[in-house]
């Protein structure tokens, strides 16, 4: 099989590595790519938005499947174009990936069919949400852009004062722009966070392993929301229970309400689930793999990722058996100084072999590009170095072993990955 890879970050990159695992693959290309999956695929110079180019590339290169990863291309229907020119395309059509498109759809998606999620109210109007807030002393609460954001769109306020200007942000200064044109506040929900990613194919769903992400830009759950700083597989606080239940109560009902409204999802559904005092709670839906947790969820899988996506595109999904590895896995992000506000591009990185490797550690590579040789810095997040173990503190030790041994100017990452709470 030809396939074409539709992104540029570590998610791509770790996506990329498991596909290469398949002896069904015979060539790679990714757009638009970076430095480090350009050692592992024929990256292709087109914006991972432009859908007819991307289109007429698949077509003129006989391209068997387009896997699109990013939500940006999902939600403006790269899915819809491909099929509409005959090319087979991994992932939700536009209609499906208004389930992370739209905070405002998915949490009156799950308010109609009894998905258990905080309680929350919509707003178009800043004023109306300024007053509603001092009325009710809405505090803590969470205040969230409607559109996407880049995972940054999600305040989380301790005071009133806090959600009034969380408000003003959002809805006047216009920081995340027309995403911010709508928005939903929340009450704030308290527990171990976990994520679990799932293959469906709208009829069936299949749970991956689960995995725990680190937001914050520092140790201790301190600093800015980033994109993700860090993550672990499996999340410590996800019982076999707890996944019975979020199985029966969340992702079923999730599959079911999506074909219900005419809106069958195909491919990677996410769920960020939140373990409160009152049971599992939905925080919020992708419509993709999540980067940093495809980092480690997708090293533990045994099953062929191409024969997973092909049983997904053909709505066989139930014939397939999915195998996980039981070794933990976690990854460490060395982020750009600065991030997640401004850093700088093009700073050369050393410990990287020429596939951008280190021994004992996988390297998805995020930010970086490839010249005469060497690997440069080209983004916030650079790198996610992970690794697996007997347990998980051993796979988080060979992990940072493994960072300690890659260095560039400004380089930041938090120590403290698996072990906060």
């Amino acid at each position: 099989m030809k396939i074409l890879m539709v992104g540029s970050g570590g998610r791509e990159h770790a996506l990329i590595k498991k596909l290469l695992e398949s002896d069904k693959v015979e060539k790679l290309y990714c757009a638009p790519g970076n430095g480090g999956i350009s050692r592992d695929a024929e990256v292709v110079d087109i914006p991972v938005m432009d859908k007819e180019k991307m289109v007429a590339f698949a077509k003129d290169n006989n391209i068997d499947m387009v896997f699109v990863a990013p939500d940006d291309p999902l939600a403006d229907g790269m899915v819809d174009a491909c099929e509409e020119a005959g090319i087979r395309a991994f992932g939700p059509n536009a209609k499906a990936a208004i389930i992370e498109a739209s905070k405002v759809f998915s949490k009156n998606l799950m308010k109609k069919y009894n998905i258990p999620t905080a309680q929350y109210e919509v707003f178009g109007d800043s004023e109306k949400a300024i007053a509603w807030v001092k009325e009710n002393n809405m505090a803590p609460c969470v205040v969230k852009a409607d559109g996407l954001a880049l995972g940054k769109g999600v305040l989380i306020c301790q005071t009133v004062e806090d959600a009034v200007e969380a408000i003003k942000t959002i809805m006047e200064d216009k920081k995340f722009g027309s995403s911010g044109n709508n928005i939903v506040i929340e009450e704030f929900l308290t527990g171990p966070e976990v994520s679990v990613l799932s293959f469906t194919d709208g009829k069936t769903v299949k749970p991956m392993v689960s995995s725990k992400d680190h937001k914050r830009a520092y140790d201790n759950d301190e600093g800015l929301n980033t994109g993700g700083m860090g993550t672990i597989s499996p999340n410590p606080y996800y019982t076999d229970e707890l996944a019975k239940q979020c199985m029966e109560e969340i992702f079923i009902p999730t599959v079911n309400a999506m074909k219900a409204e005419g809106r069958p999802f195909k491919g990677c559904l996410y769920f960020g689930l939140m373990m409160t005092p009152k049971g599992p709670k939905v925080i919020e839906y992708n419509a993709r793999f999540g980067d940093p947790e495809a980092q480690v969820v997708l090293p533990r899988l045994k099953t062929d990722l191409v024969d997973i996506c092909d049983a997904i595109i053909d709505e066989r999904l139930d014939e397939i058996n999915i195998e996980w590895s039981d070794e933990p896995t976690a990854c460490v992000v060395m982020a750009s100084g600065g991030y997640p506000e401004s850093y700088k591009k093009g700073i050369e990185m050393f410990g990287l072999d020429d596939k951008g490797q280190v021994e004992g550690a996988t390297v998805y590579h995020a930010g970086t590009k490839y010249e005469n040789g060497k690997f440069y810095t080209n983004g916030g997040r650079v790198l996610g170095v992970t690794a697996s173990g007997k347990t998980l503190d051993d796979a988080l030790n060979n992990a940072y072993n493994a960072v300690k041994k890659i260095s560039f100017e400004g380089a930041h990452y938090r120590t403290d990955i698996g072990r906060t709470k």
